[in-house]
């Protein structure tokens, strides 16, 4: 069986959103710009993808764009 590398993804979500919520996303690192605080960094698998997506909608953050990086 293959080992997969993870694959690195960008989460861009709307306004500006508190330390102690982006702690809750570790190991995705974080970086805000003026509207949109931006999520990035590897993701493993399939299921942690939308792990991630479904705990950005229980937070109520409103995603603008998600993109899975090159390389």
């Amino acid at each position: 069986m293959a080992i997969v590398a993870p694959a690195n993804y960008e989460f861009r979500i709307r306004g500006r959103v508190s330390e102690p919520v982006l702690t809750s996303f570790e190991p995705l690192e974080s970086t805000t710009e003026p509207v949109e605080t931006i999520l990035h960094g590897p993701v493993r698998d399939q299921s942690e993808l939308h792990g991630i997506l479904d705990r950005l909608q229980s937070l109520g953050l409103e995603l603008v764009e998600v993109r899975k990086l090159p390389g």
